[in-house]
């Protein structure tokens, strides 16, 4: 009964590993749970991103990679937990209703009661009839205050279940904000935050300055050392950023090898200082392979800064950013460059 599907899945797989080694894909999880969706037909958007990256040259980078997980299978994987949290939280919402409707009820009905009772009171003389009304009303508050104290403790419970929903919901939120390789916020985060600076600056004039930064031959060191060993290159650098940016700055992992970090209230000097500051920092610290404790030598980054200008949108702004850390490749690499240098060699030439 099972052989079919269990066959399918097999030769799913093996279509999944010739589809990547025919398109150089990387051979990471990330990429093969991408190729996967693909070929499955589950994505049929990310199929229509991928087919458009094939179309442009049949080769598929770990930037490629990156962005499509996190477009589409990382956002999907969020979505359907937070849904499944937000159906939990109201359905303890409506739990608790619930219990309020109950103790409602349950304190119109006392009411009722003594209201009944109080019409009813024997007279003083009649020691024995006086002595059950006192009985039955001694029973009827007994039961009412048990009834509230077993309300409150099902009410705490509640409260405290919704409150451990929220986290969850709250955690699953920062995880599909997070790069799970570096720790650092991810490109769809890096996109909300510099839209929310860019309105930010805009209310209050304030500058902001954008660093993108790139491995430099990052491609030839994985090749050479393989995918591990790059993971641990960009550990390396997300580490170095922020250690010294600390709390100042959002810094994001772009995709594939580059980096973007948002400065606020930086201008063009401000942010060409905290590029450089990272840069140096990196120029001290020398990678070791852990599997064989073979010393790699030092990482270099090419960094480009650009600053906010009013009526910049996020895509003239991360344009002139990437336009910047594209000359400090031409020029050599290991280098920061600012927008206004790449401006001043436009007008030369």
């Amino acid at each position: 009964m099972d052989e079919a599907p269990v066959s399918a899945h097999h030769d799913l797989a093996e279509r999944v590993v010739m589809a990547m080694r025919q398109h150089g894909s990387p051979g990471y999880p990330r990429a093969f749970e991408v190729w996967y969706a693909h070929l499955s037909g589950e994505m049929p958007a990310m199929s229509i991103a991928l087919n458009a990256i094939l179309a442009g040259g049949g080769k598929v980078t770990a930037a490629d990679i990156d962005s499509l997980y996190e477009r589409f299978i990382n956002t999907e994987r969020f979505s359907r937990q937070a849904e499944r949290t937000s159906l939990q939280v109201l359905g303890e919402i409506d739990a608790m209703m619930a219990l309020v409707d109950k103790a409602l009820g349950s304190s119109e009905l006392y009411h009722g009661r003594l209201t009944a009772m109080s019409e009813d009171v024997p007279p003083v003389s009649d020691r024995q009839k006086l002595r059950e009304w006192v009985e039955a009303l001694v029973l009827s508050t007994r039961e009412e205050v048990t009834r509230k104290a077993q309300l409150e403790a099902e009410l705490r419970n509640s409260s405290n279940e919704i409150r451990n929903l929220r986290e969850a919901l709250e955690s699953t939120r920062a995880e599909a904000l997070t790069d799970p390789l570096t720790g650092l916020a991810n490109r769809r985060h890096f996109e909300e935050m510099l839209q929310k600076s860019i309105d930010e600056a805009t209310l209050r004039r304030e500058p902001f300055a954008l660093v993108m930064a790139d491995i430099d031959f990052f491609k030839r060191f994985n090749d050479a050392h393989g995918h591990l060993t790059g993971d641990q290159v960009l550990r390396l650098v997300a580490r170095t950023m922020k250690d010294k940016f600390k709390d100042k700055a959002i810094i994001s992992r772009f995709g594939g090898e580059e980096f973007a970090i948002i400065l606020p209230e930086a201008d063009l000097i401000a942010g060409k200082f905290g590029a450089e500051t990272v840069r140096q920092a990196l120029l001290t610290r020398e990678l070791v392979k852990r599997s064989t404790n073979e010393n790699l030598g030092r990482i270099t980054i090419s960094l480009g800064v650009a600053m906010y200008r009013r009526g910049d949108t996020a895509g003239s702004l991360v344009d002139r950013a990437d336009q910047a850390m594209m000359r400090a490749k031409r020029d050599g690499r290991n280098r920061t460059v600012t927008e206004e240098a790449v401006e001043l060699a436009s007008r030369v030439a």
